[in-house]
């Protein structure tokens, strides 16, 4: 997931980490195993017909939180992290991103899914950035290819 990546890239190679605003803006996150199980518990399911369902994990976090997770998941010492806060009006990126994420709180109420599908997330944020880094960010040997820092250079230099 980019998401994850995103943080994966500046961890490994222990750079600064720029988060947008205070850090605080809370998000919620959902691996792709539990997305799965959780339509594999629609099918042949009658209370799911024509029911829109939230699939996430049941747990909130901050994008500072989030940051600290992945440290957790790369097996670095989230201590160690250099957490740069910025204020996102205060520069012109253009189309790109600099944070991928929009900047606001953004989490869902997954009880519909659990109740209705008989469904719980098996994954909880750690596990979840932990599968995610071994089976998808080391696995496709991101952690090796270039990346372009120049948005964080810009926000580092500010």
């Amino acid at each position: 997931n980019d998401l994850e990546a995103w943080f994966f890239d500046r961890i490994v190679r222990d750079r600064p980490i720029a988060i947008p605003g205070n850090g605080m803006a809370m998000t919620q996150l959902g691996h792709c195993a539990d997305l799965a199980d959780a339509m594999a518990a629609v099918l042949g399911n009658e209370k799911a017909i024509g029911q829109v369902y939230n699939v996430a994990g049941d747990r909130y976090v901050t994008f500072t939180g989030l940051a600290r997770a992945c440290a957790v998941a790369a097996g670095k010492d989230p201590k160690t992290l250099d957490l740069v806060y910025y204020d996102p009006k205060a520069f012109d990126f253009g189309k790109r991103k600099a944070f991928p994420m929009r900047v606001q709180h953004f989490f869902a109420d997954i009880h519909k899914a659990k109740t209705e599908l008989d469904w719980s997330p098996k994954f909880d944020l750690i596990s979840g950035l932990k599968d995610s880094f071994q089976n998808d960010y080391l696995a496709s040997g991101r952690d090796r290819q270039d990346v372009d820092f120049s948005l964080d250079d810009k926000i580092l230099s500010a």
